[in-house]
């Protein structure tokens, strides 16, 4: 039977990869203006440059650092496997390690669901 869970698990999945090929490309484009190397002071002093940059800046940093603590927490509760994967692709993009946790947590709780059925 196809689940509604496993098919949010694909639409999570879907959501992850436009969320690291986005940010890839604008860090790519970030690259190619101000040089190959990543200068993250210029990248933060741009990121901050006027209020509305700011704004971005500051909703992004507090609200990833809110899912992160929840990730953290839910992935002990569920108690999964190869979170190593998720918190190595917050390197990628916050875009992209979010749905991918929602992804694999739906996964997961496909196999709760079907341990208890057996």
């Amino acid at each position: 039977m196809f689940s509604k869970r496993y098919l949010l698990s694909w639409i999570y999945l879907g959501i992850a990869v436009v969320g690291g090929i986005l940010p890839t490309l604008a860090n790519i484009e970030f690259m190619n203006l101000y040089g190959p190397q990543f200068d993250i002071q210029k990248f933060i002093y741009l990121a901050n440059i006027n209020p509305a940059a700011q704004s971005l800046s500051r909703d992004l940093f507090i609200g990833a650092s809110a899912v992160t603590i929840w990730i953290i927490n839910e992935a002990r509760k569920l108690k999964m496997s190869n979170m190593w994967i998720v918190f190595s692709s917050f390197l990628i993009a916050f875009a992209f390690a979010t749905p991918l946790f929602l992804c694999l947590r739906e996964r997961r709780l496909i196999e709760i669901e079907n341990d208890s059925l057996n």
